[in-house]
């Protein structure tokens, strides 16, 4: 009766222990679920940063169009677009 009572014991410990780890492996702050989730939003946030780098360089590209030799096309650009301005003689059509 002791023996089988300590075989019984040892699986269920065993057991107990496997099905820990387990838990462990697949849940909580260094689990699997938890990795997965962190690479998705590495992922995310390194498509933010390229998309935050793109933007960057094209205001440092429009900036340099006004700041260093004022390119006049550029210029004129930014005023019909703002201002809805026009020359003489021509027709601005508006489309949404």
């Amino acid at each position: 009766m002791l023996r089988k009572l300590k075989k019984n014991i040892f699986i269920l410990i065993s057991s107990f222990l496997t099905l820990y780890f387990m838990f462990n492996i697949l849940t909580g702050e260094r689990g699997l679920f938890s990795y997965l989730e962190k690479k998705k939003i590495l992922k995310d946030l390194k498509k933010e940063e390229f998309l935050l780098i793109k933007r960057n360089k094209d205001l440092d590209f429009k900036n340099s169009l006004l700041s260093d030799n004022l390119d006049l096309d550029y210029i004129e650009t930014l005023i019909r677009k703002k201002f809805l301005y026009g020359k003489k003689n021509e027709k601005i059509y508006i489309l949404k």
